[in-house]
């Protein structure tokens, strides 16, 4: 089962990285910054910032729902949030349109952002690429497609304990089984 992606709590986040690139952004190394942060946010509070999926692809790691808001043209009538505040690419890059807020993030979850903007915002895309293939060890080389990369793989990468792991684990299961709740509600 898998936590619920939070479109709105994303947005903000990609938002703080696109204010603190002047607006615009190569919407690779956008992915690959929101990819950063929640793995940050899973290693050091076991929560990922935005619930969604992770995949391995040719490029890297990334978030899945994110991949396709910033890659797939939305239908006419429907109307995201992701949309609202961050346009499609256009030579390659996105732009913010609107700000989205940051009532979602909190000041931990900023800070985390802002951190990974300071290590590696100021990389190019590709650059970045080719960092995170090397440092990244949950990251698997494929051709094609994406491969699915699950929590655990990402807390093997980050070090943690077979019983640190477990315990977030257990935690995130518990998460996913109170969001499925609430749902249902």
């Amino acid at each position: 089962m898998q936590l619920r992606f939070n479109e709105k709590k994303t947005t903000q986040a990609a938002a703080r990285f696109l204010r603190q690139s002047q607006g615009r952004m190569n919407y690779m190394k956008l992915m690959k910054l929101l990819y950063l942060a929640d793995r940050g946010a899973l290693l050091n509070w076991g929560r990922p910032i935005t619930g969604d999926q992770y995949f391995s692809m040719k490029l890297g790691p990334i978030l899945s729902a994110v991949h396709d808001l910033v890659t797939e043209v939305p239908c006419p009538d429907e109307e995201r949030f992701w949309t609202a505040h961050i346009s499609p690419p256009s030579n390659y890059e996105v732009e913010l349109r609107a700000d989205p807020g940051n009532d979602e993030l909190s000041r931990a979850e900023e800070k985390l952002i802002d951190e990974v903007f300071s290590a590696y915002g100021n990389y190019d895309p590709f650059d970045l690429v080719e960092l995170l293939h090397k440092t990244l060890p949950e990251w698997k080389e494929i051709k094609s497609g994406r491969v699915p990369l699950d929590y655990r793989e990402i807390l093997r990468g980050g070090e943690l304990s077979p019983e640190t792991i477990e315990e977030i684990e257990s935690e995130l299961d518990n998460l996913r089984l109170t969001e499925s709740v609430l749902r249902v509600a």
